[in-house]
């Protein structure tokens, strides 16, 4: 069991789309107004969680066409996230943020967050330690990774309000949302890449 705690914190930990634009968000709107879209997360993690456990998610993906949608509906939505993030406080912005995503994009991230999947298959399908019931073993990994999860997406909110509250120069603020923003869009190239 600590070995399955110990990969779900080095996992959850390391960045990907949730905990780049919770980290982003915090940046760009402070801990507060951010905390919605990270119940969103929680939320749509565990709904993942859910559909990986009960084998739905390896059915609709086993479907050519559906895969393929999914891919580029995906790739759609994190890239608007990431805009979400770059055009933060930005005057220049087509469409300027003015609020943070609330949880029904947190939700959706999750929905359709490549890594969301792939922590998740992971640690479904591995780290079988209690072989006299799948259920038991199930509802245990699911309290394991969400008393890390939480603890650690907070830590990355804070990090990115730490980061709002500086009050920086728009230029810096611009620079790390940017920043931010880039390192979604490079999680999310990368994604893809894998995905053939």
């Amino acid at each position: 069991m600590l070995t399955f705690a110990i990969t779900v914190f080095l996992l959850i930990v390391t960045p990907g789309p949730g905990v780049l634009s919770t980290a982003g968000f915090g940046a760009a709107y402070g801990y507060k107004k951010s905390l919605r879209y990270v119940f969103g997360l929680f939320l749509g993690t565990n709904l993942v969680f859910l559909a990986v456990a009960t084998g739905l998610i390896a059915i609709l993906l086993s479907i050519p066409s559906l895969r393929i949608f999914l891919l580029i509906l995906s790739t759609f939505y994190l890239f608007y996230l990431a805009s979400k993030i770059a055009l933060a406080g930005s005057n220049i912005a087509f469409i300027k943020a003015k609020s943070p995503p609330g949880i029904i994009s947190g939700v959706l991230l999750q929905a359709i967050n490549p890594k969301a999947y792939v922590v998740n298959t992971t640690l479904v399908s591995g780290f079988a330690f209690y072989q006299s019931s799948f259920a038991i073993e199930l509802v245990i990994k699911f309290f394991i990774m969400n008393s890390i999860w939480i603890p650690l997406h907070l830590l990355w909110l804070y990090v990115g309000t730490v980061l709002h509250e500086l009050n920086l120069s728009i230029k810096n603020q611009r620079i790390i949302n940017l920043m931010m923003s880039l390192s979604m869009v490079l999680v999310v190239v990368i994604s893809i890449l894998y995905s053939f």
